[in-house]
């Protein structure tokens, strides 16, 4: 299949190497000339890091061209931050075609908002767009020429805007990702990701030692009981907005990822284990700028804050998180993050919007 990746990050690297061992022609497209340069230089080689030993893998394409990229892509993976989506949305918006899925793993709502960015741009093409509930895989970068996958997702709930292609948008994703499971719609989706419930306490509640040491593995000495009697009650508050909102289980509870004897969560039993044994989360962390911070506070608890208030439904520990995060970065995530009011849904009925996430912008009122 031709696959387009986009964006340079941990992920996007993962996902661009681990495809093309798969069989699929791999466009890769990143804006990081003098990164793509040594790329190019090195043959476009990068070496694949994972339990099988380590191997070189050559991508097809490497590009700074996305529409080179995206061009008759069957697939466009986005593993990129979300913090990236509205400029990928932009840059990408005149070279979409009908037919096309773009997949957003994990996408903090980010299905809806680059949609609706690109048929402002002009562009009214059937595309469809696929969030997950988390990355296919957890992978760091070894220097600038290996990739380190300690382990790949088994489970990617997935939710489809507009839900009316979910067929299509499966029957793509599936050749590539077999672990993706329907997860009903974008918003579905969006209350999957997993970020906004994991990193929010581990990046909070650690800003002492995060600021203190030069190096902090949040995952490994930074994941305490209290963290995570926390980190419990905020998926709790998750699990009680999606359930409001009419979606069915499972919710794939968080808890089970830190449990190996639990159901299977999205990274398979001991994922954490896995995580934490590798050391590739002891890192230098930057508190303020870290994407944990801007990402998953900023943009995606900043989002299900205001579901939540929308919905009605009491949301105290996301809404303190989201409180304590600002104020650590000194602005307000509630009125400057990504927010259904920010992007203009919060006067919507909750069954006008699930007209909406169904049928498409086309019935956007």
């Amino acid at each position: 299949m031709e696959i387009a990746v986009l964006g340079g990050g941990n992920g996007s690297i993962a996902a661009a190497v681990d495809l093309t061992e798969q069989g699929h022609r791999v466009r890769l497209w990143r804006r990081n000339t003098a990164a793509l340069a040594a790329l190019r230089k090195a043959d476009n080689t990068i070496a694949l890091k994972d339990h099988k030993g380590t191997r070189p893998i050559r991508i097809d394409v490497v590009t700074d061209d996305i529409a080179e990229a995206v061009q008759d892509a069957a697939l466009i993976v986005c593993p990129t931050p979300a913090t990236a989506q509205a400029d990928i949305a932009g840059a990408m918006a005149p070279h979409l075609r009908t037919g096309q899925v773009v997949f957003l793993p994990p996408g903090s709502f980010g299905s809806w908002m680059m949609s609706d960015l690109v048929r402002k741009a002009g562009n009214d093409a059937d595309v469809c767009w696929a969030e997950a509930g988390t990355l296919p895989y957890l992978a760091r970068m070894h220097g600038s020429d290996t990739i380190a996958i300690t382990t790949r997702a088994t489970r990617l709930p997935t939710g489809v805007f507009p839900l009316r292609l979910a067929d299509h948008a499966h029957s793509v994703l599936a050749q590539a990702y077999p672990a993706v499971e329907p997860a009903g719609d974008a918003l579905s989706g969006a209350l999957m990701n997993a970020g906004p419930i994991i990193h929010p306490p581990l990046i909070t509640m650690n800003a002492g030692p995060i600021e203190h040491f030069e190096h902090w593995d949040i995952h490994n000495e930074g994941t305490q009981p209290a963290i995570r009697r926390v980190t419990t009650r905020l998926d709790a508050e998750r699990m009680a907005l999606r359930e409001a909102l009419g979606y069915r289980g499972p919710h794939f509870p968080l808890a089970d990822h830190y449990d190996p004897g639990g159901e299977e969560w999205m990274y398979g039993n001991a994922a954490h284990e896995k995580l934490t044994d590798s050391g590739d989360w002891r890192e230098n962390l930057v508190l303020t700028d870290h994407r944990y911070m801007r990402e998953d506070i900023a943009i995606g608890l900043a989002f299900l804050v205001s579901v939540a208030d929308w919905a009605g439904v009491p949301a105290p520990t996301a809404t303190g998180l989201l409180a304590i995060g600002s104020a650590i970065c000194e602005e307000d995530f509630r009125a400057s993050g990504r927010t259904l009011e920010t992007l203009g849904l919060h006067r919507t009925s909750v069954q006008d919007l699930q007209v909406r996430l169904a049928e498409g912008h086309a019935h956007a009122g």
